[in-house]
């Protein structure tokens, strides 16, 4: 039976939105060190810079003196808020040792672009610069991202010097191919933020999503009325797809199921494309026995049309009336089977009103583990909002989120889903035990 709802004690909200939880999806706080070196892909990493410290990160860039004749070192401090590091013998931090505190501060040290040079140093040990230096000095991880010419790229000596890195256990950020500075096409080219971001935050995560097997629904449905015509809804897909990537920076093995949208499928993410209700049923249904964790944030079309034209219906002679029928309950199919197969099963409810009570009964009636309840009326979390404030309701109580970006929800979220792990492999262990 449904027990009553009980609000999370304040203190224990606290601690769930606290700094504990605070390494997922965000660079607030964290000490970046940015080592740039001498290639015309230089420019770019300003913009990485300017990113991460409107990202609130704290960000010391060291560049080499050859990386200071493509971009002046007053764009870094001007974009970091912080002066820029140009040598290993600077007079105004002699007392401070540079490398060394550097080393000591660092999160993470992103070297960025790193050419030929730099990287066959950092192979061989050498420790001839500030940025080298540093390197050999720190304990925090590295990413390394190359930036050259598509032939010096590809050269043998090069590829041998990024395998060294490798088996450092150095991140080697893989270039981009297309049209380069010196005119030539291939591989070598910086990456653009988006995709340095996503490596950079999965690094800095916390790895506890690793081995679980995820899979969530994202986006809207479409029910086809003609060739030209369809009943849909204003779901953009954004919540499905930042649960999609936070889950992969945590380390789970992910898959995506999304309805037709205009976003791109994240990195390292599986992803399935469907179209109608059924279309997303039948791709759920086949994938769900594999899968530790299902979310299904997607918005499904509860009808679709009876009869479906098979040409396109003209003004003059449609019916006004248009007759529905439901779609499979895909929520609730997977509640009936979540029990046998094992899986922790996560709804979300979009409600306009009766939020509270809406949430406790699907919760119940579709018999899942966690809803994720959020106001659909208000302009800041309902559809194709870049933010979002949801009631998270399980069997033991409520929490009430903060109004915060998507993908900060997503983290919270799944935050409490590894909560909810945690305790039914102690539960499991427990009835193991017993027996």
């Amino acid at each position: 039976m449904f027990r009553a709802k009980r609000v999370m004690p304040f203190l224990f909200q606290d601690w769930f939105l606290g700094e504990n939880h605070c390494m997922h999806a965000t660079f607030a706080g964290k000490r970046i060190v940015v080592g740039v070196t001498g290639s015309i892909a230089a420019f770019k990493v300003a913009g990485w810079v300017s990113a991460l410290a409107r990202e609130e990160a704290r960000v010391a860039v060291i560049m080499t003196e050859s990386a200071a004749r493509f971009v002046a070192p007053l764009t870094f401090a001007a974009l970091s808020g912080e002066r820029v590091h140009p040598s290993l013998f600077a007079e105004e931090d002699a007392e401070t040792i540079p490398h060394i505190q550097l080393a000591r501060e660092a999160d993470l040290v992103v070297i960025a672009p790193a050419t030929a040079h730099t990287i066959a140093r950092l192979a061989h040990g050498l420790a001839d610069d500030l940025l080298a230096c540093t390197v050999l000095a720190t304990r925090a991880p590295v990413l390394v991202c190359p930036a050259m010419n598509a032939q010096m790229y590809g050269h043998p000596s090069v590829q041998e010097n990024i395998e060294k890195l490798k088996k450092f256990g150095y991140q080697v950020l893989i270039p981009e191919c297309g049209r380069m500075a010196c005119r030539e096409e291939g591989a070598g080219r910086l990456p653009e933020w988006e995709p340095a971001r996503e490596v950079m935050l999965r690094i800095l995560a916390v790895p506890d999503l690793a081995g679980e097997k995820i899979l969530i629904t994202a986006g809207p449905t479409r029910e086809p009325l003609d060739p030209a015509r369809f009943l849909s809804n204003r779901s953009s897909g954004k919540m499905g797809y930042s649960l999609a990537r936070t889950a992969r920076r945590r380390g789970a093995d992910v898959t995506l199921i999304s309805g037709p949208t205009v976003l791109a499928c994240p990195p390292d993410v599986c992803c399935v494309r469907v179209e109608t209700a059924a279309e997303m049923g039948e791709a759920v249904l086949a994938r769900c026995h594999g899968a530790s964790v299902i979310v299904k944030a997607a918005a499904v079309s509860d009808f679709r049309p009876v009869a479906r034209s098979a040409e396109k219906v003209k003004k003059e002679q449609a019916d006004l009336h248009l007759p529905l029928e439901q779609t499979i309950d895909i929520l609730k199919e997977l509640g009936q089977m979540k029990k046998e197969a094992g899986f922790l099963l996560v709804g979300f409810a979009a409600e306009s009103r009766d939020h509270a009570a809406e949430g406790e009964r699907k919760l119940k009636v579709k018999n899942l583990d966690l809803i994720a309840i959020n106001d659909i009326g208000s302009a800041n979390t309902g559809f194709e909002a870049d933010t979002n404030q949801v009631t998270l309701l399980d069997h033991d109580g409520v929490i009430s989120l903060p109004l915060v970006s998507k993908e900060r929800t997503a983290d919270l979220i799944w935050d409490h889903v590894v909560m909810m792990l945690k305790k039914k492999g102690a539960t499991a262990e427990s009835v193991g035990r017993s027996r």
